[in-house]
């Protein structure tokens, strides 16, 4: 009993440190209009060009990082899990690398590889440039990606399952894709909201990889700040912060559904 105060006030401290500046910047995007509150920024947001292509560019790099993400860790992880035991701390050691390894460093191995001068230029076109951006956010979701689906792979006999399917003729791909895909869905789901948040929200890589006619938000916002502090700026901060809880609120209610079936 002596410990609830104790905890509370914990609770409460790190609900204002974590809430308090979403509320300043929620209250600063109503101030478009001088002397009144207002909802002037949003409207001014979402009715320039440069806006809805920022948005629609983020939403395209997000979903290109989940598919090709999810399509290069799944096969690894069911792999490693069923014919390479013995590499799993391999695997395990390169997919955790981008938390150790600063995002900066791996922009720079990008473009040095990748640099108009090289082999494979990818950053001369605005193609390949959007190409790298993807796989430059895929390689930071690794650890988060493989994570989710090797923990789901543990809860499941994936050696059974594939000698099952084997045994009724079955191949390769339909094993992964009909057998085993299915029974990590919810690991396969939570590496999707993980992967389309952190693309939706990096700006490190996206600074230094993007073409200039390719802007994400999180460019957008870095861009607007550097010139001056604008209610219009908060709001698209705001907006980023809408789409990231309902994105987590959206796959907390998926799981909590699943359960319930159960």
């Amino acid at each position: 009993m002596r410990g609830r105060p104790l905890a509370w006030l914990v609770l409460i401290a790190g609900a204002v440190y974590f809430l308090a500046p979403l509320v300043a910047t929620f209250e600063f995007s109503l101030r478009m209009k001088r002397g009144e509150y207002s909802f002037e920024a949003y409207r001014v947001v979402f009715s320039t060009a440069e806006f809805q292509g920022a948005f629609l560019y983020s939403v395209a790099q997000a979903l290109a990082t989940i598919v090709v993400g999810v399509a290069l860790v799944a096969p690894t992880a069911y792999w490693v899990r069923l014919r390479l035991p013995r590499l799993r701390g391999l695997v395990e050691f390169i997919t955790l690398l981008p938390l150790v390894v600063p995002a900066i460093v791996l922009v720079f191995g990008y473009i040095r590889l990748f640099s108009s001068s090289s082999i494979l230029p990818l950053t001369s076109t605005s193609l390949g440039a959007d190409a790298l951006l993807m796989f430059g956010y895929v390689t930071l979701s690794l650890p988060y990606l493989y994570r989710s689906i090797d923990t789901a792979l543990a809860a499941i006999d994936v050696k059974t399952l594939t000698e099952a399917a084997e045994s009724q003729g079955a191949g390769a791909f339909t094993i992964l894709f009909r057998v085993i895909l299915p029974n990590i869905r919810f690991g396969v789901l939570t590496a999707f909201f993980l992967a389309f948040v952190l693309s939706w929200e990096e700006i490190g890589v996206t600074l230094f990889i993007t073409s200039v006619n390719a802007v994400t938000l999180p460019r957008m916002m870095w861009m607007g700040l550097r010139d001056n502090i604008d209610p219009a700026i908060a709001a698209i901060s705001v907006i980023l912060i809408i789409v990231v809880i309902a994105v987590i609120l959206g796959k907390t209610a998926i799981s909590a559904l699943s359960s319930g079936r159960k």
